[in-house]
C-alpha cells in the first residue's frame, strides 16, 4: 500500500493554527455543508483521522451503526499503524471499508488532507487528546460532522477552542458527538432523569471514585526508546504518559466519571482544591503524568463532590458515583442506577449498547438534519478535569471563571516536527506555578 505523506506542515504550531483559521472560519460561514441527506437513504461516507486502537474501536461501531455508512479516507501521522488499521478494518468490515491508496495520508498534516476530500462527510478524531481543538476546528471548517473522542483538550486553551468551534458548528448546522458513551446507558439516562426530577430532593453532596489498574503494559514493544526515535516520535508514540499529550490521566479517562457527575448535578464546578502525585509509575518511560489524584469540586448550590482517583496495581478496584440528597441518595456505576430513600428505584429494563447507539444517534441526525452537538458540554466536562489536575500540580485552589478566561495555560510545543522536545519536569505541588 502506499500512502502519501505530506511535509509542508512540519512547522505548524497550534497557536499559529487557531490564529489563522479564525479568518478562515468567517469566510466559511456562507458556504453550505458538504450535502444533504435523505432520510435513512444516502450513503455516509467516513474519515477517520488518527488510526490507533481507539481509531479502529470507534470506526467499527460507527460502521455498524447504521447501513449505508462506508469507510472512504484515512489519516495519521504514522504509516505503519495507518496500514494495521486499514488491513485490520478491512477483514473485519469487508464490504463497508472501501480505502483505496489514494485516499491514505500520513504525516503532520495527514488530518488536512482527509478533511479536504469532497467524498468525506463524516470525520472521526481519536489522534492524542492533545490534537483533538485544531483538528475539531479544521473540520467544522472544512464542513464535515464530527465524531470525536473524549477528553477534547489538555489545557485552558484548548477548551476556548472546542466551545469556538462548537458555535462555528451551530451556525453551519454540523453535527458533533463525543465518546461519552456514558450519556447513553439507559440505566444512567432513566436513573439521571429521576434526579432531576427530584427523586432525591437537592443535591448535598456526593462522591465520584475510580480506582483501577496501573497500565504499565501499554503499548509494551515501545516502553523502550529506540535509537531512530527523536524526542518527539518517543512521546507520541508514548502519549499516554505524556501531559500534554493525553492531559494525565484524570482528563484522558477519568473524564467519563466526572462527566456523570455533572450530568447529574446539571452544572460545571465553580472551584476545586485538588492534590495529588506518584507513586509507583515513576520511570522515564511514564513520562510525567501521576498516577493518583482527590479533588474536591464545588458546585453553584454548595454541595461539595469529592473525586478519588488512582491508577495503580494491586489496589481495591472501584468505578462509582454517589449523590446524597434532601429526600434520599443515588448510586450509579456502569451496570446499576439504585435510588433510596422517599422514591426507591433500580433500574432493570434493557441495556442496549451505547457505544453503538452513540454513532447511531449521530448518523440519524445527519440523515434527518436535527440539531446535535455535544461540543460544549464535553468542553466543560473536560474542563473539570483539567482544574482539578491543575489544583493538583500546583497545590492551589482555583475558581472555574479564572481557569476559563483567564489561564494562559497552553501546552503545545514550539513547533510540530520530528526532533528534540525535552520532557516537562513532574510537577510538584506547592513549587509547580499555576499559569
Amino acid at each position: 500500500m502506499k500512502s502519501r505523506t505530506n511535509k509542508n506542515t512540519s512547522r505548524l504550531t497550534r497557536r499559529n493554527f487557531i490564529r489563522a483559521s479564525a479568518a478562515a472560519g468567517v469566510a466559511a460561514l456562507v458556504l453550505p455543508t458538504n450535502r444533504m441527506f435523505a432520510a435513512g437513504s444516502d450513503k455516509i461516507r467516513v474519515g477517520l483521522i488518527g488510526c490507533g486502537g481507539r481509531g479502529r474501536y470507534d470506526t467499527t461501531n460507527c460502521l455498524n451503526a447504521a447501513e449505508n455508512v462506508e469507510l472512504v479516507a484515512m489519516g495519521d501521522i504514522f504509516k505503519e499503524r495507518l496500514e494495521d488499521c486499514r488491513d485490520s478494518l478491512a477483514k473485519k468490515l469487508l464490504d463497508k471499508v472501501s480505502v483505496t491508496d489514494d485516499m491514505c495520508f500520513t504525516g503532520w498534516d495527514a488530518y488536512k488532507t482527509v478533511l479536504a476530500c469532497d467524498e468525506v462527510d463524516l470525520v472521526i478524531l481519536t489522534e492524542p487528546p492533545y490534537f483533538r481543538p485544531e483538528h475539531l476546528r479544521a473540520a467544522v471548517e472544512a464542513g464535515k460532522h464530527v465524531f470525536m473522542e473524549k477528553p477534547v483538550a489538555v489545557d485552558p486553551a484548548g477548551v476556548r477552542s472546542v466551545i469556538e468551534s462548537s458555535q462555528l458548528a451551530d451556525e453551519k448546522k454540523l453535527t458533533i458527538v463525543a465518546g461519552t458513551q456514558s450519556r447513553r446507558m439507559a440505566h444512567l439516562m432513566e436513573g439521571i432523569n429521576r434526579i432531576h426530577d427530584g427523586a432525591i430532593g437537592q443535591i448535598l453532596g456526593g462522591q465520584c471514585v475510580r480506582i483501577g489498574g496501573g497500565m504499565l503494559t501499554w503499548r509494551e514493544p515501545m516502553r523502550v526508546r529506540q535509537p531512530e526515535w527523536s524526542d518527539m516520535e518517543w512521546q507520541l508514540r508514548r502519549w499516554l504518559f505524556l501531559t500534554w499529550l493525553s492531559g494525565d490521566f484524570i482528563v484522558e479517562q477519568h473524564v467519563h466519571n466526572l462527566d456523570v457527575v455533572n450530568w447529574a448535578m446539571d452544572a460545571h464546578p465553580v472551584q476545586c482544591f485538588g492534590l495529588g502525585g506518584r507513586q509507583v509509575r515513576t520511570g522515564p518511560e511514564y513520562g510525567n503524568i501521576y498516577d493518583h489524584f482527590a479533588i474536591e469540586y464545588e458546585y453553584p448550590n454548595g454541595a461539595r463532590i469529592e473525586y478519588m482517583g488512582a491508577q495503580i496495581d494491586g489496589c481495591s478496584g472501584r468505578s462509582d458515583e454517589r449523590f446524597a440528597g434532601t429526600k434520599g441518595s443515588a448510586y450509579l456505576d456502569s451496570g446499576n442506577a439504585i435510588i433510596k430513600g422517599q422514591n426507591p428505584f433500580t433500574y432493570d429494563g434493557p441495556q442496549p449498547s451505547p457505544v453503538i447507539k452513540q454513532h447511531a444517534d449521530q448518523i440519524a441526525a445527519i440523515r434527518q438534519g436535527k440539531y446535535l452537538n455535544e461540543g460544549k458540554r464535553i468542553a466543560e466536562s473536560t474542563m473539570m478535569c483539567i482544574m482539578g489536575r491543575m489544583s493538583a500540580y500546583t497545590g492551589r485552589a482555583l475558581k472555574w471563571d479564572w481557569a476559563m478566561n483567564a489561564s494562559k495555560l497552553d501546552l503545545s510545543p514550539a513547533k510540530h516536527e520530528f526532533g528534540d522536545l525535552p520532557m516537562r519536569p513532574v510537577a510538584i505541588p506547592g513549587q509547580t506555578q499555576l499559569i
